[in-house]
């Protein structure tokens, strides 16, 4: 039974994930370019590429090349900390909030559109076994894990 749970939820996430980039096709975004600016929007105040890099669970240099993918969408701006010269801080443009909001948008509705066969009450019960999944997650990773904005 765990295999047929196990396949059937990579499955289900696969078509989420299949519809989300069909639909973010047209902004030009990759899934990690996407991810790296919703963290970047839902920060307060700049972030470090060092942070970013943390945040996505990746080494610094991938980082900093979807960052400068970012920045050539118009999408980010960077700037040297004055706090340390060395290290450099991202913050997003106008457009970048803008497309932000979209790509949030575009993740509800591949997901919606995914779970629709369930009802209210079936997606309410879906949401709460999983945020009890990912608590544990976070308790074996020794830090804690938040949900971003989507």
């Amino acid at each position: 039974m765990e295999n047929d749970l196990a396949d059937l939820f990579l499955r289900a996430a696969k078509r989420i994930r299949r519809h989300q980039v069909e639909r973010l096709a047209p902004l030009g975004l990759t899934p990690a370019q996407s991810r790296a600016l919703r963290v970047i929007v839902g920060t307060d105040g700049p972030l470090r590429m060092t942070d970013l890099a943390r945040r996505l669970d990746i080494v610094p240099r991938s980082a900093t090349t979807l960052v400068d993918a970012l920045e050539a969408d118009g999408l980010v701006t960077r700037e040297p900390d004055p706090a340390n010269r060395r290290s450099l801080l991202v913050r997003p443009t106008g457009k970048g909030r803008d497309v932000r909001a979209t790509i949030t948008g575009t993740r509800r509705e591949a997901a919606r559109e995914v779970l629709s066969p369930l009802s209210d009450e079936q997606r309410e019960t879906l949401r709460d076994l999983l945020t009890v999944i990912d608590g544990a997650a976070a308790g074996d990773a020794g830090r804690p894990r938040r949900l971003s904005g989507s």
